[in-house]
């Protein structure tokens, strides 16, 4: 009766532990649109009232005005990232201590990133006498070993704890189409899932995995 108690506490907290790293960056991303459609809805208010247009009675239009400055925002935003302005309002915020760290840590779960900073999710060979490990590339920087390469490997269930690894490139196999919010859900499941089912793709044997050799040729 005991053991069958504590399964299920440790299963409870698992399970409890899971639903909040699910929930969190939900709740992260729908503050910052809450609190930005705030501030647009006072603005456009504001604007509405300047030319004579009483919001109150004109909810249609108010709405659509929100909207409509809130995408162009996103949009503008969206533009200037790939300018030289980005980087120079960074650079006024380089010196902030903790800045660039935070700016690191955030990029992490862009996993839309392309080339040098694209997110790999690979196969890792040499973790155990037999068998491969599933881990993360957050770079495809060569390390200061030759021909080695740093890999993550995760804690679950919670994932933003792991260790990091010096591997040579020959015992690193690239997932394809998999991205860090798949390899999350991996690492949530417990091992439940395993990473084809996340992908919804069949298992394939190692030769028809694009190695690490072979993804940085093609780049």
């Amino acid at each position: 009766m005991e053991n069958t108690q504590a399964t299920f506490t440790e299963k409870f907290k698992n399970r409890t532990i899971q639903g909040l790293f699910w929930i969190l960056p939900i709740a992260a991303i729908l503050m910052i649109i809450f609190w930005l459609y705030e501030k647009i809805d006072l603005i456009v208010s504001a604007f509405l009232d300047f030319i004579g247009i009483n919001p109150q009675n004109n909810e249609f239009l108010w709405i659509m005005g929100v909207v409509a400055v809130f995408i162009l925002i996103l949009y503008i935003i969206g533009y200037l990232i790939k300018t030289q302005i980005a980087f120079y309002v960074e650079s006024v915020f380089h010196d902030i201590p903790g800045f660039s760290t935070i700016k690191d840590i955030i990029g992490i779960f862009n996993s839309s990133k392309e080339g040098a900073n694209k997110v790999l999710v690979v196969a890792i060979r040499g973790f155990a006498n037999e068998g491969y490990n599933i881990g993360l590339m957050y770079s495809q920087k060569e390390s200061i070993i030759k021909d080695h390469y740093t890999v993550t490997l995760s804690m679950t269930p919670i994932p933003n704890g792991g260790y990091l690894f010096e591997v040579h490139k020959d015992n690193i196999f690239v997932i394809e189409n998999a991205n860090f919010d798949d390899n999350l859900q991996y690492l949530l499941s417990m091992g439940v899932k395993s990473i084809a089912e996340v992908l919804k793709v069949q298992p394939k044997s190692l030769d028809e995995m694009q190695s690490l050799n072979e993804w940085l040729a093609e780049k």
